[in-house]
């Protein structure tokens, strides 16, 4: 900066995500130095082993300093840039550089910026060559329709932001049909989750598991079920920094809990009947009678940190969401045990759309203090989920199933029945439990799904 500007720097810094994530990645800049930005504006975009999501700017001002490029992961708090109070000391506000200095090498160029041009061209800017039409005889300029999102303001095919690239992948929408209303037609977030809420929103639950059905196998050749594509990789596949930070986040658990697992089996044909006639899924039954087996064993509504043990008063439940081939999420539904089944489950909708959409925001995955995971909506009938830390124990809720099991009745008098069942997983952590609590945690949670009322 310039020794003539008098204004006060405010530091942009890398944002908590969750107490086990310790670092994130520049994915995109959404300002250059120089540029005006209001306070709550989005000036980057990160991603995290938890979350993508967009860091609003703290404050209005001018971008004094961006000191990280796009694709460097630094830790949690490092100052990602500097956003002065509107002084510039003599540098050209909305140019490369400020107080005369030159513009950082982190710093895209402004036609190749993607979501920068949200901006709007300077004053003085001259009009960009797509929107404009010169005469053959050099006359007078005539202002054209806007451009459709498959080109950018200079002609050159469009850029699309990451967040909107990624959105668009997980939901198979071709953005060269997306109408942008950015500027000169760029396609932007909002016009992406527009399409997303016209399509029918992926179930949370259901009843039993789904089988695809094999298509007749070509000669020489491999079976495929009929709704999967097949995919070749070309040359050596390679992880997505998503996929790389969750691996890495599991083996690190594996790592530092002493992880077991407990497993019970439970008829839910009265949750299926209460679900019925809520016109709800069986998920937020099974997150309240959680809830109500936690408060009655406290000892699993806990957090290992460090050496520290931590009971907590509040269930801050975590519902782990797929994002598809990009992972998983762990969204948290703070302070859990202070709503019903009717609260839990618009709760539990919301924010799977939220995750889905890449709107979580840091504290929507923050403070969890026990987690439900649920890959019985796939169809799965066992699994062993990995304990998410610091927590000490994560419940996994299977596959519905109709199947026929054996039954007793008020006199001892045994028989065949169909029932609806599913298994419940309990990965807990031995430093913090014993297999007896986890079992008399799981038999409690079996008591008040089965007596459901």
């Amino acid at each position: 900066m310039s020794s003539s500007s008098t204004e006060l720097m405010t530091d942009v810094t890398m944002p908590q995500m969750g107490v086990s994530v310790a670092e994130g990645t520049i994915v995109a800049w959404r300002v250059e130095v120089g540029d005006r930005i209001e306070a709550d504006a989005t000036i980057c975009e990160i991603t995290t082993d938890k979350i993508d999501t967009e860091v609003p700017a703290p404050v209005s001002g001018v971008v004094a300093e961006i000191l990280v490029p796009v694709g460097e992961t630094v830790a949690v708090g490092t100052v990602v840039a500097r956003i002065g109070g509107g002084a510039v000391g003599g540098g050209a506000v909305g140019g490369g550089a400020i107080g005369g200095g030159a513009a950082p090498a982190s710093a895209e160029p402004a036609a190749d910026a993607g979501p920068a041009a949200d901006a709007g061209p300077a004053p003085d800017a001259a009009p960009a060559a797509d929107t404009i039409d010169q005469t053959a005889n050099g006359g007078t300029p005539r202002p054209q329709t806007p451009t459709p999102s498959a080109l950018s303001l200079a002609g050159r095919p469009a850029r699309y932001s990451p967040v909107v690239q990624r959105i668009a992948a997980e939901h198979d929408i071709d953005l060269a049909q997306v109408r942008g209303t950015g500027r000169g037609g760029r396609v932007r977030k909002q016009d992406v989750l527009a399409v997303v809420e016209s399509g029918p929103e992926p179930p949370l639950h259901i009843e039993s598991p789904y089988v695809p059905e094999p298509v007749a196998p070509v000669a020489g050749g491999p079976t495929v079920a009929a709704d999967e594509p097949a995919v070749v990789l070309a040359g050596d596949g390679q992880l997505s920094r998503m996929r790389r930070q969750i691996g890495a986040h599991m083996k690190r658990s594996l790592e530092t809990a002493a992880t077991c697992t407990t497993w019970a089996e439970v008829d839910m044909s009265r949750i299926e009947a209460a679900r019925a006639r809520a016109g709800l899924t069986a998920l937020p039954f099974v997150a309240a009678a959680t809830i109500a087996a936690l408060r009655e064993h406290p000892a699993l509504n806990a957090t290992i940190e460090g050496e520290n043990y931590i009971r907590h008063a509040d269930v801050n439940l975590g519902i782990a969401v797929s994002l598809g081939e990009d992972g998983l999420i762990v969204p948290v539904i703070s302070r859990a045990h202070e709503l019903s089944v009717e609260g839990l489950a618009p709760r539990i909708k919301e924010l799977a759309r939220r995750a889905r959409a890449r709107e979580l925001r840091p504290d929507d995955v923050a403070g969890g203090t026990f987690t439900i995971t649920n890959p019985g909506q796939f169809g799965s009938i066992m699994a062993t989920p990995i304990i998410n830390q610091p927590q000490v124990a994560i419940l996994d809720l299977e596959a519905v199933v109709k199947r026929p099991v054996v039954v007793s009745d008020a006199e001892g008098n045994d028989s065949i029945a169909i029932r609806a069942m599913t298994i419940l997983g309990l990965s807990w952590d031995h430093r913090a439990l014993d297999g007896a609590l986890a079992a008399q945690f799981l038999a409690t949670l079996k008591r008040r799904l089965e007596r459901w009322s």
